[in-house]
């Protein structure tokens, strides 16, 4: 027997005022799943977390866990739990009160909820900090205490919120590995918020892309990254240059293309001939020193920047200003160069 969606919403708005920061939405979030709400400022993902949280409640449509319509249940009635943006930690209360905080409001006795606490923080690593203050804490330790006060209420479905927003670049890697360690190893059901791209690729089993209140496109990562729905898809789901061409031959997973006046070939998934637009991914593009003999498409180096592990370069042709991305480890340009770009592989977006 199938089971129950963890999250199902059917025709989801939600109005303030005669804005729709949602606007009628479905899908369905599976049990046991890591799904990540993506998209810009204002598209509506928080606002959609705080629906299933139950901070919101629906203008339209119905909301269920696990089969059973929490539409209009109050958010302590719904066994989700949230982990947000800033924490939220009492910063007078040790750590090991704060995660038996929700326990004893509830109505647990002192010494259980300790105890229960105690297993939580012994489950993230976090074993013998139960007497420190949150202040105590790095920024990565901060996060698993918010987790373990999140995860001790056995909640159905565990939310986060932005939850990496505040930690530096380094720490924010070790902490979602973190989170997907721990999501997979306790079978948890999460819905994760980011605007952040690489953040959403590396954490997550699905992908919701949201715009303007709607869900432009919903898959895996590898789905939404080499199969987008459309241009704002694919430039979301990492840097993308958008171009316009013509599909010559497309069969066997390699094509015949015209882009710019030139003829290329490339790989691309089969597709019908006629002008098409195309999706071209920074890394897809190589660039060779112009030469009378190169096949592929000419421009001229206009930036260059080293980045260590990569250099970037914008490099003017007849299709527009394309981004590329290349290993440190080949020959460096220098912006006044005449290049040829080769197509490694093109997206034929969808009309």
């Amino acid at each position: 027997m199938a089971l129950e969606p963890a999250i199902r919403f059917a025709g989801v708005s939600k109005l303030f005022g005669t804005m729709r920061a949602v606007d009628d939405i479905s899908f369905d979030l599976p049990q046991g799943a890591l799904v990540t709400l993506l998209g810009p400022s204002g598209c509506g993902k928080t606002t959609t977390l705080r629906l299933i949280a139950g901070l919101e409640l629906p203008s339209s449509g119905s909301i269920a866990v696990e089969g059973r319509d929490v539409s209009r249940m109050a958010a302590a009635e719904r066994r989700i739990a949230m982990v947000f943006q800033s924490y939220a930690l009492f910063p007078h209360m040790t750590v090991l009160e704060n995660v038996c905080y929700g326990l004893v409001v509830n109505g647990a006795r002192r010494r259980a909820a300790e105890a229960e606490a105690e297993a939580m923080l012994a489950t993230l690593g976090l074993e013998g900090l139960g007497a420190r203050l949150p202040a105590e804490l790095s920024g990565g330790q901060q996060q698993r205490v918010a987790v373990a006060r999140a995860l001790v209420l056995r909640p159905k479905v565990l939310l986060f919120d932005e939850p990496l927003s505040n930690l530096d670049a380094r720490l924010r890697r070790r902490v979602r590995e973190d989170i997907r360690d721990l999501q997979r190893r306790l079978g948890l059901s999460v819905v994760y918020v980011t605007h952040d791209q690489q953040e959403a690729l590396a954490v997550s089993d699905l992908v919701l892309v949201m715009r303007q209140g709607r869900i432009a496109q919903m898959g895996t990562p590898a789905q939404l990254y080499d199969e987008p729905a459309d241009a704002f898809v694919a430039d979301f789901m990492g840097e993308a240059n958008v171009i316009d061409g013509e599909v010559l031959e497309a069969a066997g997973g390699s094509g015949r293309v015209r882009a710019g006046g030139v003829l290329l070939e490339t790989t691309l998934r089969a597709h019908p001939a006629g002008p098409v637009r195309f999706a071209v991914r920074p890394e897809a593009i190589s660039l060779a020193a112009a030469t009378r003999d190169a096949h592929g498409l000419p421009g001229t180096l206009r930036h260059a920047a080293f980045l260590g592990q990569t250099r970037e370069y914008e490099v003017e042709t007849a299709c527009g200003t394309l981004f590329v991305v290349t290993p440190s480890t080949a020959p460096a340009l220098v912006p006044g160069d005449a290049v040829t770009c080769h197509f490694a592989r093109v997206i034929a977006l969808p009309a």
